[in-house]
């Protein structure tokens, strides 16, 4: 298990979630073709491309990770916390250019009732954690809940993750609604970066206000209508609202890397597909890899837990200086 403290500054700027590094604005091929056959989330790279427009970003995020690291030593979250369930209120924006991609309402409505189930161990896979796990993984306790459904066409054929122009209306997007309480949730056609479509990403607590929120392509979003597999079960969103609660991918975004949870084993790097259990790490001490951890990049059907880690890391931004405070207070 991993118990490094490693300075955040360092861990943004490591290995991404894609392995394009060439930003563009628009893919050498024609998009919105060929779905995806792995998972790409281009949550790391967006906070790259944020940093360097706005070098305060890092500042705020590190006063975060020293609050939350904080709050978890302390073990204080019980005390701080409101008594009851969280509950976040969803905006989903829905930028279109053919009649297949303005998702339907039942679509919409079926992605949130998936994030109800797997922030709440209510997920028919929960029970097939492996019995190695089974002492760590976790309910988180997080309610999800649509407040409205915002529809806009679109000529676009794919939108930029390097500008985030789903996210401005001047820029031919949907700006977000009341972002500090809250989630915003853009689905559109295509995600490009680099040239090449990412299924999905997210801003991390503490960014702007103007781009906060999650964006995600309409073939990986709910598990009905226009869904495709392996990314058909709604789990693309669960991942990336992980890392809009502060969560990190499992592997830290670096060879043997640290995503700041105690109870997560190291991974070397991501998995793809749905690998067979045990699949071991090549860290120090061979650890056997948490696969089915939402915060991988395994398969859909293959991802079905978070850990009591996780959830502590993810309540704390819900505390007054945790990001997300707006939610409660």
């Amino acid at each position: 298990m991993k118990k490094l403290v490693i300075l955040i500054g360092a861990t943004l700027l490591m290995a991404a979630c894609s392995k394009q590094d060439r930003p563009a604005d628009t893919p050498s091929t024609t998009p919105e073709e060929t779905a995806a056959a792995q998972r790409k989330c281009g949550t790391m790279e967006v906070l790259k491309e944020q940093l360097k427009k706005n070098p305060s970003l890092g500042a705020r995020m590190q006063a975060i990770e020293t609050h939350t690291q904080r709050l978890i030593k302390e073990q204080s979250l019980g005390r701080l916390l409101p008594d009851g369930s969280i509950e976040i209120p969803v905006v989903v924006n829905v930028l279109y250019r053919t009649t297949a991609q303005n998702i339907s309402l039942a679509q919409i409505q079926s992605q949130i009732d998936i994030l109800e189930e797997d922030y709440n161990a209510g997920n028919s896979e929960y029970g097939s954690v492996p019995a190695l796990f089974s002492g760590v993984k976790a309910s988180v306790g997080i309610h999800f809940s649509l407040k409205n459904v915002v529809r806009k066409y679109s000529n676009k054929t794919s939108w930029s993750a390097v500008t985030e122009n789903m996210k401005s209306t001047a820029q031919g997007g949907l700006d977000p609604t009341t972002p500090d309480s809250v989630l915003n949730i853009w689905v559109v056609n295509y995600i490009n970066y680099g040239g090449s479509e990412v299924l999905g990403y997210a801003q991390f607590p503490g960014g702007d206000p103007d781009t906060d929120g999650v964006v995600i392509g309409y073939r990986y979003f709910g598990n009905t209508g226009t869904v495709v597999s392996p990314f058909n079960l709604g789990r693309t969103a669960t991942h990336e609202v992980g890392h809009y609660l502060n969560l990190r991918h499992i592997w830290g975004d670096a060879t043997c890397g640290n995503d700041f949870v105690g109870d997560t084993p190291q991974h070397n790097t991501y998995n793809f597909g749905c690998p067979s259990y045990p699949h071991y790490s090549t860290c120090s001490g061979s650890p056997v890899e948490m696969t089915m951890n939402y915060m991988d990049y395994t398969d859909d059907a293959c991802m079905y837990m978070f850990t009591a880690g996780q959830r502590d890391r993810m309540l704390a931004t819900f505390t007054s200086g945790g990001g997300r405070e707006g939610f409660v207070y």
